[in-house]
């Protein structure tokens, strides 16, 4: 049986702008981009196997994404003290459940929840 792999996309007003915050703030890479007549229009941003696609395609759906990124409760001790090193605004949140929200300069939401207590 073949394994899935997704790719969500984050729709952004300003690629470059985008990218600068994933590469520079979040510590993602980037391993390509889509430029058309010189501007840049798609990216995509990856770090330790979460890859994400930016878009400035769509503009009437920038900021408007939320995704779910799970890790061990260790590792996301460890992401947390390095995001705020780097000055990166992190939030408790809660959905049935504790999370650390990191929100891009467009309004995209990205959602790390914490493992449950047994």
């Amino acid at each position: 049986m073949a394994e899935w792999f997704s790719r969500p996309v984050l729709c952004v007003s300003d690629l470059d702008a985008s990218v600068d915050f994933y590469v520079g703030q979040l510590g993602f890479t980037q391993p390509w981009r889509h430029e058309e007549d010189g501007k840049a229009l798609v990216a995509q941003v990856e770090r330790q196997g979460c890859a994400l696609i930016l878009s400035s395609q769509w503009p009437g759906r920038v900021g408007k994404g939320l995704i779910f990124i799970s890790l061990d409760a260790d590792v996301l001790d460890l992401l947390r003290a390095e995001l705020e090193q780097r000055s990166v605004d992190v939030r408790d949140g809660q959905w049935g459940y504790r999370l650390m929200v990191v929100t891009d300069p467009d309004g995209n939401e990205l959602y790390f929840p914490y493992p449950n207590p047994a």
